[in-house]
């Protein structure tokens, strides 16, 4: 009988008696894109947002047989589930069975005086493959490309004088051998005893890096182009069957329905793109509604997340913010699924270079660098997951199954290690800090979780005050509790939190523990809201020149719901003025006219009582700089006017209280066209200004001189004056 926890729909917080309500803050890890940025040992991480154990892994003792080499190419198995090593830049094939390994390729001279087949270096085995008689076929690229067939002795079965690397080896049904070969772009086929070749296409690409064979057709992936080629063998027919984005088709594999998985990847698209990002485990909300899906129930225990408004506080970890790609720069690394009828799917999309591709009951499995990665990707259903992830290793470079077994060849180290089908009893999950911006009080922290029996999840939390969880001054890991319910997070008060959660299974590695959604919750002290910044100005709305805008950013640490008072004093005075109360947006438009000119400083106090008791609500404020409110034009202090004969010669002083001078015109006998006048130093930029303007060539009689004199503001007043001319 199912037995199920059902937590408390609230987050219940350990808060002092001291301390009154302010607002829960809920940090939420229920995606693949959450949990990857945690630190795992013996968990898997995959895109639809679960922790689960991992398989078992075991690096496999090869006896120094690796020491020398860089990276295991290739790996194949025979019908008796022997391994066969091809490595590189040694080209090495090392045997592998009944738990113990040895070279058996190139084979030591037995002669002191002949030049030992061991001696070879800069060579690699990149393909491999067995005949129709069981023997290995071992495709050796260097300066001279050749195929070697492993009896009692080996054996060059193929040589060519276009040919020097051979990247791929593949078997039709009637045990005819193709070879993708480079630096040409040329397939090869030969019959079932590695006899008279044939090419079957010469391609544009230099090289033919990938070969699959179904129901007598080859499919092909070359170096260049991204193409993935569909070749009759027997017509010489080709077609392209996808033209993809990346630079190269690494691998390519056909189910048993015809569908086709090509492997495309850009290694330089990769190195451009890692420095900005990593692996995501991104996924598309929701997912595929497969008819054939059955919803069985299951035998598990159940840990429940109580559902909550999702509208309340709740605290995302910023995603990382990815550097903006060169414009050429092509996504690194893509599976594509071609149906028979040529319909493309990319089921899988990833910032790294792939390597290898099989396939086993179903689920993909693939080889990825350069952060020694591992990969099971189930088509149907979209979900990806990180099977195995090497520390020491950069590349997954080659894999096969064996009765349930995957082994995978790595790089930089070459390494080859064993990942059993049978689960690991224990891994941690230890999650990326959870900061909550000031030192926190951290509540309970709650999972939905499925927990078979023999298995439980154990929880750790620690806490402290820098973004580094290695820093010494974090506190010590808690004592471990098993989560059966909503559980105190006890950790001291600080900025950053981190979980640990410990799964554990007794049921001999077929059972685990799954995690699909971990929450935790924290507040904050009620802290005082921020004015951050405040600026007045006379509005630049002709409609409304004596309108001063007040406008002011605010803050608050608790995302209270602020409210605001306004309030103001000329400037050199102590008291204040209320101007505005309640206002509940961060802005606010004051008639000027409603005070005379002057200098002026505007208050805003925010405060958070709408969020808080009167007994905790706090307020924070901030002065604006000095402004100025001048409503009066400029005034013409003194005016002297002399005619000379037929001029007129003007003397002006022209004073403003608050604002610089900004203009000064004039006209004669209300002429439509004003004419500029500027001031003697030739400049605005004083409150008063002098001026002499000479008016010339009038007409006898009287005339009325008209003077427009305006401030900065566009405050501005007119003055006549009459003279006569004789």
């Amino acid at each position: 009988m199912n037995t199920k926890w059902l937590l408390a729909s609230g987050m219940f917080l350990v808060i002092s008696a001291m301390t009154l309500a302010v607002t829960t803050v809920i940090t939420r890890h229920q995606a693949g894109a959450d949990f990857i940025e945690g630190e795992t040992e013996g968990v898997v991480v995959d895109s639809s947002g679960t922790l689960r154990l991992s398989r078992q892994s075991t690096v496999v003792d090869c006896g120094g047989l690796l020491e020398d080499a860089w990276s295991v190419h290739s790996i194949v198995a025979d019908a008796e589930g022997v391994l066969y090593l091809g490595t590189g830049p040694d080209a090495k094939v090392i045997c592998y069975a009944d738990r113990s390994t040895r070279q058996i390729y190139p084979l030591d001279s037995a002669d002191p005086n002949e030049v030992s087949d061991s001696s070879i270096r800069n060579e690699h085995v990149f393909a491999m493959a067995t005949d129709i008689a069981g023997r290995l076929l071992i495709g050796v690229s260097g300066e001279k490309g050749k195929l070697i067939r492993l009896a009692d002795e080996p054996e060059v079965v193929f040589e060519d004088d276009r040919v020097q690397y051979i990247f791929a080896v593949a078997a039709d049904q009637e045990n005819n051998i193709y070879l993708g070969t480079g630096p040409e772009g040329l397939i090869f086929r030969l019959n079932p005893f590695c006899q008279n070749p044939e090419i079957i296409y010469d391609a544009k690409d230099k090289s033919i890096l990938s070969l699959a064979v179904h129901d007598g057709i080859v499919y092909a992936g070359g170096d260049e182009r991204g193409l993935v080629y569909k070749i009759d063998p027997v017509s010489k027919r080709v077609r392209v069957l996808y033209d993809s984005d990346q630079d190269e088709v690494s691998a390519i594999l056909v189910d048993d329905s015809g569908v086709v998985y090509a492997v495309s990847t850009s290694a330089a698209a990769a190195r451009v793109q890692l420095k900005a990002s990593g692996i995501s485990l991104k996924k598309e909300p929701g997912r595929p509604d497969n008819s054939d899906e059955s919803e069985a129930s299951s035998t598990a225990d159940s840990l429940n997340i109580a559902n909550n408004d999702k509208t309340k506080d709740e605290k995302k970890e910023k995603p990382v913010v990815e550097a903006p790609l060169p414009p050429t720069a092509k996504v690194a690394g893509h599976i594509y699924r071609i149906t028979p009828d040529g319909f493309v799917t990319d089921i899988f999309s990833e910032i790294a270079v792939l390597y290898s591709l099989f396939q086993t009951d179903g689920t993909l499995w693939l080889g990825t660098g350069n952060e020694g990665q591992f990969f099971s990707i189930d088509p149907q259903t979209e979900q990806k997951a990180i099977a195995f992830e090497d520390a020491t290793a950069s590349q997954v470079t080659s894999a096969v199954a064996v009765k349930g077994t995957i082994y995978l060849g790595l790089s930089n180290p070459a390494r080859l290690v064993q990942l059993d089908k049978t689960l690991e009893s224990k891994g941690t999950f230890d999650s990326a800090l959870i900061d909550a911006g000031q030192p926190a009080r951290w509540g309970k922290i709650q999972i939905e979780a499925d927990v078979p029996d023999g298995c439980q999840i154990e929880m750790a939390c620690r806490s402290g005050n820098v973004k580094d969880s290695n820093d010494a001054t974090f506190s010590d890991w808690s004592e471990s509790i098993v989560l059966t319910e909503a559980t105190v997070l006890d950790c001291p008060v600080a900025r950053f939190c981190q979980y640990r959660l410990t799964l554990t299974s007794d049921d001999g590695g077929n059972a685990t523990p799954v995690v699909r959604q971990v929450t935790a919750a924290h507040v904050i002290p009620n802290l005082s809201p921020k004015v951050v910044s405040i600026e007045a100005e006379r509005s630049r709305n002709k409609k409304n020149p004596h309108v001063v805008e007040i406008a002011f950013v605010t803050k608050d640490d608790n995302k209270d719901k602020l409210e605001y008072t306004l309030a103001f004093r000329r400037a050199g005075r102590a008291g204040w003025i209320p101007l505005k109360d309640e206002l509940d947006k961060p802005e606010f438009q004051w008639d000027g006219r409603t005070v005379e000119d002057g200098r002026y400083e505007v208050r805003v106090v925010a405060n958070d009582r709408k969020s808080n008791t009167p007994e905790t609500t706090l307020t924070g404020s901030r002065i604006s700089d000095v402004f100025v409110i001048d409503n009066s034009a400029p005034e013409i202090k003194y005016a002297h006017l002399v005619v000379e004969g037929r001029h007129v010669n003007a003397e002006l002083l022209i004073e403003d209280s608050f604002s610089v001078l900004g203009s000064v015109r004039y006209t004669v006998d209300s002429n439509e066209k004003w004419i500029t006048a500027l001031p003697d130093d030739l400049v605005y930029d004083t409150l008063a200004e002098t001026f002499n303007i000479r008016i010339e060539d009038l007409e006898p009689g009287e005339h009325v001189i008209a003077f427009s004199v305006a401030d900065d503001l566009k405050n501005t007043r007119y003055k006549t004056y009459e003279v006569t001319i004789h």
